[in-house]
């Protein structure tokens, strides 16, 4: 009767169940990642082309309009952004070039390899072998293509920037972070004795032990959800104020160039003028009310397809709590 029990628990090759589909989801992950990197490496190569031949006024008024009406739906990315421009934006630009480069290069073999058919038979090789088979071909394939040197340069330059990034963000929001401690260890008392033994009876007694870690998880996240919208205003006002005046400034100089003086309004000499002073602020008023009219969050469906700015707001908003929270 074991015997049988162990039998049906067991895919093909005697692996358990649960390890073949690990498998068929790395094979599966696999196949998604050769068909998206190419995608954003290239889309990401012609944005910055684009980015290089637009005019100076263009670039500031993009990113001054960027900032405005959006600075306080991200603020700890947009934060992190400003500090990687003094930190080494140059070289985590260099690095992500450098793995886009060894990436296509890898996809690239794996493209030639998935035509490979050792046996003249008409039939792909990777199209006769099991998803175990697979995954392990491919991982060999990654590492005998793979430059380990370029990869080791480039990982390490990206992370010495980020933990100099991080370094910036844990001080500039330090009255953030040490809200949300406050706010989760407020939580967490009445949680652990009101809630935790409730859930604790619901489940089995060997997953007890991960009751007060996820409630303390639970905690953390509510804690950075208040702290962070109070924060989300207080970076929606500045980021309003900043984006207004290089929205305003690109938009004088760009009037200035094509000699468009709006009835004498715009000058040579901008001090002589209010105009950029109310460029300035009418910007500002819009970039915040926009926001605010948001709830400080990106509403749907544009949420789906920012997504990665959403993962990784709430991946810095989590590290650097949690380095405080050590500390």
């Amino acid at each position: 009767m074991t015997s049988e029990t162990e039998a049906k628990s067991r895919g093909v090759a005697g692996l358990p169940a649960g390890a073949e589909k690990l498998q068929l989801l790395g094979k599966t992950l696999l196949q998604f990642l050769t068909f998206i990197i190419p995608i954003l490496v290239k889309s990401g190569r012609k944005a910055r082309e684009l980015y290089k031949k637009l005019p100076d006024n263009a670039a500031n008024f993009f990113f001054g309009f960027v900032f405005c009406f959006f600075g306080g739906l991200y603020p700890i990315t947009f934060a992190a952004i400003q500090a990687a421009e003094y930190g080494g934006r140059k070289t985590v630009l260099e690095s992500l070039e450098a793995l886009g480069d060894e990436a296509i290069k890898i996809i690239e073999e794996s493209k030639k390899d998935d035509e490979v058919d050792a046996n003249k038979d008409g039939v792909a090789d990777v199209d006769q072998i099991s998803d175990h088979e697979f995954v392990e071909r491919k991982t060999l394939l990654v590492l005998r293509k793979m430059n380990p040197e370029k990869v080791d340069t480039a990982l390490s330059g990206i992370y010495k920037v980020w933990l100099s990034v991080a370094s910036v963000l844990t001080i500039r929001f330090a009255m953030a972070v040490s809200l949300a401690l406050a706010i989760a260890d407020f939580m967490k008392q009445p949680v652990n004795r009101f809630v935790a033994p409730t859930i604790e009876i619901v489940i089995p007694d060997q997953y007890d032990k991960w009751v007060p870690v996820v409630l303390g998880w639970i905690c953390k996240s509510i804690g950075m959800s208040i702290a962070f919208y109070i924060q989300a205003v207080r970076s929606a006002f500045a980021s309003a104020a900043i984006g207004g005046k290089m929205m305003a400034h690109s938009a004088y100089e760009a009037l200035q160039a094509r000699n468009i003086t709006l009835g004498g309004l715009i000058k040579d000499d901008h001090s002589d003028t209010y105009v950029d002073e109310m460029l300035t602020y009418a910007f500002a008023a819009l970039g915040f009310f926009f926001q605010f009219g948001l709830g400080f969050d990106v509403p749907f469906p544009f949420n789906i397809l920012l997504w990665p700015f959403e993962l990784l707001e709430w991946y810095i908003r989590w590290s650097i709590t949690k380095v405080s929270g050590e500390n």
